[in-house]
This record gives C-alpha cells, structure tokens and sequence, in this order.
C-alpha cells in the first residue's frame, strides 16, 4: 500500500481523465470506481471516485463538481529516458490541451505535467556556472525540452 495517494479534484470527468491516463502511461489501470450512492451529493449511479494506477503510482480522481479546478501550483513530472520518450509524452497530453513554456504543459482536463528528459538536471548543475547559464537560457526559449539542444547550447554550439 502506497502511504501517499495523490488525490485529483475534477468537475465529472474523472472516469474518462483516468481511461485517458491508463492508456497514456505504461503499466497502468483502473483500480476500482464508486458510484454516489442515494441521498449524497453527487447524482446517484454516477462515478464518485475511481482509484487508478500510473505505471505503479496509485491516483484517486473524484467527481467533486466545478467549485476546485487545477492549477499550475500543482503538478506531475515525467522523467524520460529518451527524447522519443519525451516527444511521445508531449504530443499525447497536449492534445486537447496546451503547451506551456520549460517542458510544461497542461493535459485536456487541465492538470499540469512537466516531461523532463533524464540527464537535464546535469546540465543545470555543471561546475561550470556559463555552461549551466546557457543551457537555462536555452531551456527558457522552449515550450517541449530537447535535451540536444540544452546540451549544444551548454557547449555554445550553434544547432544546426
């Protein structure tokens, strides 16, 4: 039993946002689903809740209604091992979503992700402050991060 589940707050659309995620993510399924039972807030025989596994990560999507909706205070960061990996994880969660900037995007239900590739952090850190330097400003001209181009300008590079 996983001690912290994140728990996701959406209008009515949690069954379908945890189908979407299970298809997305490797590994994955639905756990159970609970319907408003008579007399509770929610319309009776709807979904309430339905607990989902990410790759091993358990979530909880509930139907609570439009009073809390996501924002970018809160979100999920998928390390990737390539950049296919990267770029499949972009395309499939921005569409019917949005591109933000610094490999942030919001998914159709409007949750945040970040797809950060593996090795990025490295770069960040270099001893060499002007590599790190380049390699941020970089970073703050992408929307979806390449880790070759973060890795040519650490190296001031032109890309060709």
């Amino acid at each position: 039993m996983q001690p912290i589940v994140p728990n996701l707050w959406f209008d009515t659309e949690a069954e379908q946002a945890a189908q979407f995620y299970v298809s997305v993510f490797p590994n994955s399924r639905i756990v159970s689903t609970a319907l408003y039972p008579e007399g509770s807030p929610g319309p009776a025989g709807t979904v309430m809740t339905v607990e989902f596994e990410l790759d091993g990560q358990r979530f909880v999507g509930i139907n609570g209604g439009p009073q809390f909706p996501f924002t970018e205070a809160v979100s999920f960061s998928i390390t990737c091992q390539t950049q296919e990996e990267v770029d499949r994880y972009w395309q499939v969660l921005t569409e019917g979503g949005q591109e933000s900037q610094c490999g942030w995007l919001k998914d159709r239900y409007g949750l945040s992700w970040q797809v950060v590739p593996v090795g990025m952090d490295e770069i960040f850190a270099d001893p060499d402050p002007a590599r790190a330097q380049r390699a941020v400003q970089a970073m703050l001209g992408m929307k979806k991060l390449d880790l070759a181009a973060l890795r040519a300008a650490a190296d001031a590079v032109p890309v060709a």
